[in-house]
């Protein structure tokens, strides 16, 4: 991953928490029933997930218990419109955004000394089979400070409040009392520690429970894609729901999405684009072995990239350059059907977003159709770090070259 940190496209967004924010971090975690971390040092992401604690602790959803309640950390104003780089629900930003937006003063302010712990209950207190994720409806997001700092203030108010009253600020012992609580919480009067819960109305959405499930729920009829086959299984001998589940390695997939009008394509429109030519370059690349010459020059290089071509077998150079083949045909005649040229992965690769749909349903989209084919890189990193990350180690280096140049291009 060294190459991706050198061009600030791996976790480049991160912050560093050491000292007693990390402390104040154990704290939280301790408050929401988990074990705190031995490292003395991390990072962590917009919603308090920190990649290094997940290595150490073996799994990406330490921050939940059980895949029906997650939580997030806020210890710095600085996570304020960061990424979330390992989103359990795809409005797991939007969530964070409006936490910001509402509580954004009271979080700089609680954050000097104190730390936040969030709680999003959606009334859910554990799953016991994959179609409970349709009862996903409001999530209520509730806020809990480390050390009870809202608490010690209503205390520390109260002793002031007896303080004034009649002769007491004679009292020695009442004295004691409210040094010992300035010098242990500093002046807590003319703060503002209250943060009311707030709601976020969920619509279709992603969540990585039963290994990965999209619900889509805003369109003809609700339609849910599983990405585990097992979980997939287990769903379609329900019978009381009624909605229309696919596993997404179905074909079947795509022809309902198009139908619902959800996804659309136009392969004359699409061969014009930067996106086609990564698509059919990352196809190619995956077809080459052994090469002369380093795969970064070869699909840069239109000399290259021909001569390439042509050392393919025939079925291998059609699967390449069936669009192109496609095109060329129905020029000629109208009796050709797309399937039978272009390969379905790269013709799945090509479908979009339909333009109907609004900017957050188009990223929801996105994000289902580079999990249906993953053969846009820059897409890839874009809608789904994480697969990214782990088919990017798999890589040759001079492929990877050429992904991070295509990458950083495009930023």
């Amino acid at each position: 991953m060294q190459k991706l940190k050198q061009a600030n496209l791996y976790r480049s967004e991160l912050i560093p928490i050491s000292g007693k924010l990390v402390e104040r971090y154990n704290q939280c975690l301790q408050k929401l029933g988990f074990t705190p971390t031995k490292l003395t040092s991390f990072s962590i992401d917009g919603i308090g997930y920190s990649p290094e604690i997940a290595e150490e602790k073996g799994t990406t959803m330490y921050l939940n218990n059980g895949e029906a309640n997650p939580h997030a950390i806020i210890i710095s104003p600085l996570q304020k419109g960061k990424p979330v780089y390992s989103e359990f629900h795809s409005f797991d930003r939007e969530m964070m955004k409006q936490v910001f937006q509402v509580h954004g003063q009271k979080i700089n302010d609680i954050t000097r000394d104190s730390a936040i712990c969030i709680d999003f209950d959606q009334d859910i207190d554990a799953f016991y089979e994959p179609l409970d994720v349709l009862k996903y409806n409001k999530v209520y997001i509730k806020f809990h400070l480390v050390n009870n700092l809202d608490k010690l203030q209503k205390e520390q108010q109260q002793l002031i409040d007896t303080f004034r009253q009649g002769n007491n600020f004679i009292d020695e012992d009442l004295h004691a009392q409210l040094l010992a609580s300035a010098k242990a919480n500093g002046d807590l009067r003319g703060r503002d520690l209250s943060l009311h819960s707030l709601q976020y109305q969920t619509d279709s959405f992603y969540t990585k429970s039963f290994g990965g499930i999209y619900v889509l729920r805003d369109f003809i009829s609700p339609i849910v894609v599983f990405e585990d086959e097992k979980w997939y299984k287990e769903a379609i001998k329900d019978t009381v729901h009624d909605v229309t589940i696919y596993h997404i390695e179905q074909p079947e997939l795509m022809d309902k999405l198009r139908d619902h009008v959800i996804i659309e394509h136009d392969l004359e429109e699409a061969l014009n684009t930067t996106r086609y030519q990564r698509v059919k370059k990352m196809e190619f690349a995956m077809a080459l072995k052994d090469t002369q010459h380093p795969l970064r020059d070869i699909l840069n290089d239109a000399v290259l990239f021909k001569s390439y071509l042509n050392k393919l077998d025939i079925d291998t150079r059609k699967r390449v350059m069936g669009v192109e083949l496609y095109l060329d045909k129905i020029e000629v005649s109208n009796q050709y059907k797309i399937a039978d040229i272009v390969d379905v992965n790269l013709f799945n690769a090509l479908h979009i977003p339909h333009s109907s749909l609004t900017a957050k349903h188009q990223d929801l989209i996105w994000k289902l159709l580079i999990n249906v084919s993953p053969r846009d890189v820059l897409f890839l990193y874009w809608y789904d770090k994480e697969e990214f990350y782990k088919q990017y180690s798999t890589w040759e280096d001079s492929f990877k070259d050429w992904v991070i140049e295509t990458i950083s291009n495009n930023i």
